[in-house]
């Protein structure tokens, strides 16, 4: 007999520890889970060539009907401005639109300001939550006609002529957008010297809590010494692996706390056969495979157990990618401007990045708010080429 045998004789029976662990792994990783999220679309689980095509024409067909049913709601909505500008209101949220040809009938704009609306009319109390203010950002000859249609319904800015004029000069579309952004960022200034603004691209669906979260936001102290907050970042980008290192820290406290809760629980569970002891062989088996269940079921969907309140929204360091929601504490966004403005964008420096290396390069402080505070429904881009049928990924 081989004498390494009776050495891993005792922990290959049926009853070890090391037996039940490699089962539990067996049946979490390659049954469970497996089972579960192969049609979650941000699980490392997601079979991608079956459900990837389906999923994505399903959202599209929920986003044009929810551009359809917004169109016919604001055409038929009676002529009354609904956004008369306060004087230094606490809040005003500035969308900065543009006219998008191949998303015509998707009807973003008018997606955005219905659920705005919405959101204004059921706020409590007898101050309204923000005012808002559309900057249209239209160039050329063609309107923007989702603009024209809100006219009646809500504050709407536009370059002068002279304005429009001095800006013909060749720019590729990076420089154009972020010349467009400092634009909005300024004339939403201008106009309101708002405590606080949020600046919302057209394309960006405000979530139901919006209003709460932003207010419960900004009554957290730190949150006036920021440059930004950025209220959206991409689902696929949100994992555990991943460079930043708050993550990691994270992801570690997650796995440590649930396998410690586990072994402190399972000696009271009279059910199981063996009940690991609290050692540090099994306090390290359990931290790492909870970590890897995390990682593997998906980030994502652990952060939107925190939307059950406000206060369980999570404030982050400030990552590099991207801005269709943005929080400028205070008179901040004349400071983003200035940054935008002293900055000429092109790809690989785009004024999102722009923003990210200011602050890292200055020690500013900003920061990335999770989960997402908005839905981001542009499929297709005003600013860069389209793909056929745009996909989810």
């Amino acid at each position: 007999m081989p004498r390494w045998r009776p050495l891993l004789a005792p922990h290959l029976r049926c009853t070890s520890i090391t037996c039940q662990n490699l089962l539990l792994c067996g049946l979490t990783f390659c049954v469970l889970l497996p089972l579960c999220c192969h049609r979650l679309l941000y699980s490392y689980y997601y079979i991608k060539p079956l459900f990837l095509n389906s999923m994505s024409e399903a959202v599209l067909r929920q986003s044009l009907q929810r551009g359809q049913d917004a169109l016919t709601f604001w055409k038929t909505k009676e002529n009354t401005k609904l956004s008369e500008l306060s004087d230094r209101p606490d809040l005003l949220v500035t969308i900065v639109t543009s006219r998008r040809s191949e998303a015509r009938d998707f009807h973003y704009l008018l997606q955005v300001t219905r659920t705005l609306h919405d959101l204004l009319r059921s706020c409590e109390g007898i101050r309204r939550c923000a005012d808002v203010v559309i900057c249209d950002v239209q160039h050329g000859d063609q309107q923007n006609e989702d603009a024209i249609l809100l006219q009646n319904h809500f504050n709407i800015v536009r370059r002068s002529f002279k304005e429009r004029e001095a800006d013909l000069d060749f720019v590729n579309t990076f420089e154009r957008e972020k010349r467009d952004y400092v634009f909005c960022l300024r004339k939403g200034w201008e106009l309101t010297h708002a405590k606080n603004i949020v600046v919302l691209e057209d394309d960006a669906l405000p979530k139901s809590d919006f209003f709460h979260v932003v207010n419960n936001l900004l009554s957290r102290s730190f949150i006036q010494d920021s440059l930004y907050v950025k209220l959206y970042h991409p689902e696929r980008l949100q994992r555990y692996f991943n460079p930043e290192p708050y993550r990691i820290l994270e992801w570690i406290g997650l796995g440590s706390v649930l396998a410690t809760a586990l072994l402190l629980a399972l000696p009271f569970c009279k059910r199981f056969p063996v009940s690991p002891s609290l050692s540090h062989a099994n306090l390290l088996f359990y931290t790492l495979y909870f970590m890897a269940f995390a990682e593997l079921f998906g980030r994502h969907y652990l952060l939107e157990l925190r939307r059950f309140s406000p206060q369980l929204y999570a404030v982050s360091p400030a990552t590099e990618c991207c801005t269709p929601a943005m929080l400028f504490p205070g008179n901040s966004s004349l400071r983003a401007a200035d940054i935008l403005d002293a900055a000429f964008c092109s790809k690989g420096n785009a004024k999102d990045l722009v923003l990210y290396r200011s602050v890292r390069a200055t020690g500013e402080r900003a920061h990335c708010l999770e989960p997402n505070l908005i839905t981001h429904i542009g499929a297709f881009s005003s600013v860069r080429p389209n793909p056929a049928r745009p996909r989810l990924l």
